[in-house]
């Protein structure tokens, strides 16, 4: 096998995690930690690129990885127009478009541009991002909202749910376009859960807004009026809402904590609230995927579960006993955005999939 060497970045609002691949091997890992007073002289998330991909090389020259020998850069996808599913080449128009925020701002955003920037020194290189979190493949049904003044979207974890698909169908001798899941990934704040037909995402919860169930962080939808009133209250910024929506809700609001380790000790001690509000959780993640299972015309042939929130038997426990009825469950605790990345990086490299243009 071609040793060939690829250079995956996940940015984070508070770090930024590379990492350097040999194939499917990794070889150097690092979480560069950005504080917030460095950050607090940036007006706009764009407005990092610069900084970011400075200590982004400087981390690779201390650790003497061979600028030479890096022939790709892949960088999760951030807010752009929306997309089919696949890998894109770093063009100038996606440059931008993540700098003006076309979809709004996020750090995610950073990826496709610190890329394009550490990839201006690798002489044998290109910068690409995979399969961003904008991907829009809904069936048109699926964005009837209610009203016409609003639409549904399609906005979640799209790289963890695809490379997962892929995964779990080559495992059973497979392929993941003939396959209908429903799959569920729980990040660090909040989930997407998703109708998976044949392999198109027809259908998935707008996780960036929090809408769907709430989450660690996320509020989850709320109900419509209240949340319309407290706009108008005078209660609350459009900043303090829109935090209390994506990063202030869910467990950490019901519970000062969304770590999930101190949760289940709350629980061992006898916390009836942290036992509660877990379980509510795992209630309304339930009736999510009750919701998708009407979206297939006959069984789906699986639920597959993604996120380290899954190593918890607790949780677990009180999802699974909800939904079992309703197909066969696998778990994936241990996937991450990096590995995720390193895959589509391997399958530029070796011709497996085509590079599309970003317009």
């Amino acid at each position: 096998m071609i040793s060939r060497k690829i250079l995956v970045i996940h940015p984070l609002t508070h770090s930024t995690k590379i990492a350097v691949f040999n194939n499917a091997n990794l070889i150097f890992l690092n979480n560069i930690k950005h504080t917030g007073q460095e950050l607090a002289k940036f007006k706009k998330v764009a407005d990092q690129t610069e900084y970011r991909a400075k200590l982004v090389l400087r981390e690779l020259r201390d650790d003497d990885i061979d600028f030479n020998l890096i022939e790709a850069v892949v960088a999760r996808g951030g807010l752009m127009k929306p997309v089919k599913s696949g890998v894109y080449a770093i063009n100038d128009i996606m440059i931008a478009d993540l700098r003006s925020g076309v979809m709004g701002e996020h750090a995610a955003n950073l990826g496709g541009l610190v890329a394009h920037e550490v990839a201006k020194e690798f002489p044998n290189a290109k910068a690409y991002i995979a399969d961003p979190v904008v991907v829009d493949e809904l069936d048109d049904i699926a964005r009837a909202s209610g009203h016409p003044e609003f639409e549904r979207k399609s906005v979640f974890h799209a790289l963890n749910h695809k490379v997962v698909g892929r995964t779990h169908a080559n495992s059973n001798n497979q392929k993941y376009e003939d396959l209908n899941l429903i799959i569920v990934h729980v990040g660090s704040g909040g989930v997407s859960i998703a109708a998976h037909r044949k392999g198109r995402v027809v259908d998935v919860n707008q996780a960036f807004d929090g809408c769907g169930p709430f989450a660690l962080e996320r509020s989850g939808s709320l109900p419509s009026g209240d949340l319309v009133r407290a706009c108008f209250s005078g209660k609350y910024t459009q900043d303090e809402l829109i935090s209390m929506i994506t990063a202030e809700g869910g467990l950490k609001a019901y519970l000062g904590t969304k770590n999930l380790h101190e949760i289940e000790r709350r629980i061992h001690k006898g916390d009836d609230d942290a036992r509660f509000y877990l379980d509510a959780m795992a209630y309304q993640f339930a009736k999510e995927i009750g919701g998708l299972y009407t979206v297939f015309e006959g069984i789906p042939d699986g639920i597959i579960m993604i996120g380290d929130i899954f190593q918890s038997e607790i949780f677990t426990g009180m999802l699974t006993k909800r939904i079992e009825k309703l197909g066969k469950i696998v778990i994936y605790p241990g996937v991450n955005d990096l590995d995720a990345l390193a895959m589509n990086g391997n399958m530029i490299l070796n011709g497996e999939i085509p590079v599309f243009e970003y317009k």
